[in-house]
């Protein structure tokens, strides 16, 4: 245990005054102990996620502070052990731990030696996580690979199924037999190709990655011509309704991710709403606002927190897709500064409005 007379090291948070103020910032709970496990410091955090303040447990034992069991039920302050082990040992990985009655936390140390190299343990920092969202990320992730399973599947097995077909008996078929083959083998293609683009995307959205290359969009020509590749492809021209509204200032926006915003917000008019889509695109006090109004049962009011959620699908109802279409079209959008929302739209069914700013080659 430190003596009275020993000098502290830079850095070193003492038992109250301004390190608890700068700890008390921090987002994760954090609990600096002596080498003999006596507390010195507990932040707000580590209050918050333990139910034990900071009064209760410093000056004491952390055993009797802070009873930290592992799934095994084994005292983790015996295990972590600061005092055996290698003179090198610094640190112990993260590791899931409980209190009585208390829900799981995310348990990590480390141990501060003087000098550094393998001399003896003075302090033990330990940071506190709340497990919970360690969970809400697993379950993401095992949606994911469920979906991507289950979308990948259908038409893999029509690539499969149509090729060894065309393989195994070429000479039976017409021409005309043979392109329709091949022209939903080519189709079933551009589904994976898309699937896996949206993977991508959602990949680079959580991790920061996302790469805005910015040029002068006329947005309204954009939407022209996703609606014309729309009709081209066998839609009724009557479905779709563009309203451009006034002057617009001059975007610097990526008109590849533009296309991808405009055309996921009119796949999504199209399949989940009913009568006309339609497009409005009018100036803002601060850049240019577009709306993509369909006439369908709009989203409830209660859904509209988990409308930009992976693997939302409409309503509770599974209606085909990967439901990561409007995930990406919030990463997209606030890649470029903007905005987006849902709302009820004038005439019934929803309205997704996204609001993009106006800016130069240099605005990021």
């Amino acid at each position: 245990m430190r003596g009275e007379g020993t000098p502290r090291s830079a850095g070193e948070p003492a038992a109250g005054g301004s390190a608890d103020v700068c700890s008390d910032d921090l987002p994760d709970g954090l609990v600096v102990a002596d080498s003999e496990g006596v507390v010195l410091l507990v932040n707000r955090a580590a209050e918050r996620l333990t139910g034990v303040t900071r009064g209760a447990a410093v000056g004491k034992h952390i055993t009797d502070a802070l009873p930290l069991r592992d799934p095994e039920g084994r005292d983790w302050w015996k295990c972590l052990d600061p005092h055996g082990g290698l003179v090198t040992r610094t640190r112990q990985p993260e590791r899931p731990m409980h209190l009585p009655g208390r829900q799981e936390l995310l348990v990590a140390a480390r141990l501060v030696r003087r000098p550094e190299r393998a001399g003896p343990v003075i302090r033990v920092v330990i940071t506190l996580r709340d497990a919970s969202a360690r969970a809400r990320l697993e379950r993401s992730r095992a949606d994911l690979v469920s979906t991507v399973a289950h979308e990948l599947r259908s038409p893999l097995t029509s690539v499969k199924g149509f090729t060894a077909t065309l393989l195994a008996k070429w000479e039976r078929f017409t021409d005309a037999q043979k392109l329709v083959m091949l022209q939903t083998v080519n189709a079933d293609a551009d589904r994976v190709t898309r699937l896996i683009t949206d993977l991508l995307d959602v990949s680079r959205i959580e991790s920061g990655r996302l790469e805005i290359h910015r040029q002068v969009v006329d947005i309204p020509a954009r939407a022209r011509r996703l609606i014309a590749g729309r009709v081209a492809a066998g839609e009724s021209a009557d479905r779709f309704r563009l309203d451009v509204r006034g002057e617009l200032p001059e975007t610097w926006l990526d008109q590849d991710k533009i296309d991808q915003i405009l055309g996921n917000l009119l796949e999504n008019g199209v399949r989940h709403g009913r009568g006309t889509v339609t497009i409005v695109v009018e100036a803002v006090e601060w850049g240019v606002a577009v709306s993509v109004r369909d006439q369908g049962e709009g989203v409830a009011p209660e859904l509209v927190t988990r409308v930009f959620r992976q693997f939302w699908r409409g309503n509770g109802r599974r209606r085909g897709g990967t439901g990561l279409g409007l995930f990406i079209v919030k990463g997209l959008v606030e890649a470029h500064g903007g905005t987006i929302s849902v709302q009820r739209a004038p005439g019934g069914g929803a309205e997704f409005r996204f609001t993009v700013p106006t800016g130069t080659p240099d605005f990021a």
